[in-house]
């Protein structure tokens, strides 16, 4: 059996992704650099494609004239060989929940450091990192091939807010809440403020309140925000910005220093 007599059976099966620990496995009695040498050939007429190291993708007939497999059809295979937990996240959690109207250029996920480093020749994926992966504010689905793993309705929210330079800034972020607030439910929010930072809550508090004029929506995680921390320091909407002299006060203690208009949806 030649190695793509090999991939075409890995393909009948419904295997769309392998490692060459497992081609070297099935072919012990080549050596390893012709395996390799055979590997990089079928790479070439883009047969499978090199993810990372020493993990590849399948091309599906379906995809070969695009000579691109989208990440959501590997994913958790991939995340599974590296070794790390992980979700979908941001704009592309968002899209789940038609939530953004504009797909974001790069697959989003969120894991935990150390950094991934993938192929340059296949940047597909936005790499964001968290210290933990709350797995039980996770949602899983069928995915084209195999599950996917992505945040919540309130984890992607708090993640709109506190990676929002990940997005495209404050604007862009709002424009997002601004749909995906239907589905949050905010009994939920409770479970998520562990995973976010005091600052997270008040800018998003600010925005649901004096931007989104989602009134319940914003007393509710106000009572939560008061509950964990009844004392807290006041901060600029932007850091990247000075504070506005002129800022009225309010109760989030947010100084909102940058001009924010809901782009049409």
């Amino acid at each position: 059996m030649s190695i793509e007599e090999w991939i075409r059976n890995r393909e009948r099966h419904g295997l769309v992704t392998f490692s060459a620990a497992e081609v070297r496995e099935a072919f012990s009695t080549h050596s390893p650099k012709g395996l390799k040498t055979e590997l990089g050939r079928m790479v070439k007429r883009e047969r499978i494609i090199a993810v990372y190291r020493g993990f590849y993708v399948i091309v599906p007939v379906q995809y070969q004239l695009k000579h691109i497999v989208p990440p959501q059809f590997y994913l958790d295979a991939l995340m599974q060989y590296i070794g790390k937990p992980y979700y979908v996240c941001l704009l592309s959690a968002a899209t789940l929940y038609a939530a953004a109207h504009q797909r974001p250029m790069q697959y989003q996920v969120m894991t935990i450091i150390p950094r991934i480093s993938m192929s340059n020749k296949y940047p597909l994926i936005s790499w964001n990192y968290r210290t933990e992966i709350p797995e039980h504010l996770l949602v899983t689905r069928n995915a084209e091939m195999g599950i996917l793993r992505y945040a919540s309705p309130e984890l992607t929210a708090i993640d709109l807010v506190q990676f929002a330079d990940h997005v495209g800034g404050y604007q862009r972020a709002t424009t997002v809440l601004a749909e995906l607030i239907e589905s949050v439910d905010m009994q939920k929010m409770e479970e998520v403020i562990p995973y976010t930072t005091t600052a997270t809550i008040q800018r998003l508090g600010y925005l649901l309140e004096f931007v989104l004029e989602e009134q319940e929506k914003s007393d509710s995680l106000f009572t939560l925000l008061k509950a964990q921390t009844p004392k807290y320091h006041t901060i600029c909407m932007s850091n990247s910005h000075s504070p506005r002299e002129d800022n009225q006060s309010n109760r989030w203690h947010v100084n909102m220093n940058i001009d924010i208009e809901i782009d049409d949806i």
